[in-house]
């Protein structure tokens, strides 16, 4: 716990000036007034690319606990900098999509989001890192980074989670992709796939619980192969998703590892978070053991939630 007798210490909130959470940002000051932090630094930033620059200025600054207020894809870019740091975080999730949170525990109510943040367990959890950058949820190579990148054009703002299925329908009948696999060293897979998932916390884009036995502190990374082609294969693969049942679907192979090298035979795009990358012909992929420390609701169970 970061409070003591002279308070919690220095407190960094880095916000996304366009996301809304409870009572909004005025809100968020009152709240944190009645904590009474040592030093309160604020950044507001205009969009979440701009956020890390404001993450070092807070780290250097000295700050003990570091506030986020957005969504994941907000969360990705602050833990990118703060991972290894030693600086704890706590999560306000005012995002669109806020699947870090909810893997968490971490409810949609701005008051005890603020709670945990100050009186919460301190957790420490992994990270996966992808071709030099960290993310807390998960990583897609292929269909799921195609339909959030074009999710990312203006339709996540005006239709929430719904862009993601919209935009899913586009891409039920792209191209499959040669693929090659490894798994710490040894080949995994090689053939024509359509998607490839990373997983850090087990349920993904549009609340999916694609990957039942994942805990973000298990020091794996979970990885799943998709050669689904088509909207009849795809809505298989999908269905048996959204039942938890995703390794029984004939079209997906998963298993866990610690690193992962992938080489394509065409470029694909990829995602991290929930935000599209860029388009690439190889990805390596580690899980980073404790690199980022949370707080979290007390007394959590094995999967890190309440």
């Amino acid at each position: 716990m970061l409070r003591e007798k002279n308070g919690p210490g220095t407190v960094a909130v880095i916000a996304h000036q366009k996301k809304s959470f409870g009572g909004g940002l005025d809100e968020l000051r009152s709240l944190l007034a009645d904590e009474q932090p040592g030093k309160l630094l604020w950044y507001e930033v205009p969009k979440s690319k701009k956020a890390p620059k404001q993450v070092r200025k807070a780290i250097k600054e000295g700050a003990d606990l570091v506030l986020i207020w957005g969504g994941d894809g907000m969360v990705q870019r602050c833990v990118d900098v703060l991972a290894g740091s030693g600086v704890t975080v706590g999560i306000l999730p005012a995002g669109t999509a806020n699947l870090f949170a909810q893997n968490l525990g971490i409810p949609e109510d701005l008051p005890e989001a603020v709670k945990i943040a100050f009186h919460g367990e301190s957790r420490k959890l992994d990270l996966g890192k992808v071709n030099g950058e960290h993310f807390a949820v998960m990583a897609g190579l292929g269909f799921d980074a195609e339909m959030i990148k074009d999710a990312d054009r203006g339709l996540k703002d005006r239709l929430g989670r719904a862009a993601y299925v919209w935009t899913g329908l586009r891409h039920v009948r792209g191209e499959l992709v040669h693929m090659e696999v490894k798994l710490d060293g040894a080949k995994w897979f090689e053939g024509e796939a359509s998607c490839l998932l990373l997983g850090n916390v087990g349920t993904i884009t549009g609340g999916i619980e694609a990957f039942d036995d994942a805990r973000p502190d298990d020091g794996w990374l979970e990885i799943g192969v998709t050669t689904a082609k088509g909207p009849i294969q795809w809505a298989r693969v999908l269905g048996r998703m959204s039942s938890g049942r995703s390794d029984e679907s004939p079209f997906v192979r998963m298993t866990r590892a610690r690193k992962i090298d992938v080489k394509l035979g065409a470029p694909m795009t990829y995602e991290l978070d929930g935000g599209a990358k860029d388009t690439v012909t190889e990805l390596k992929a580690k899980v980073v053991p404790g690199g980022i420390t949370v707080r979290v609701p007390e007394t959590t169970g094995p999967d890190g939630r309440a």
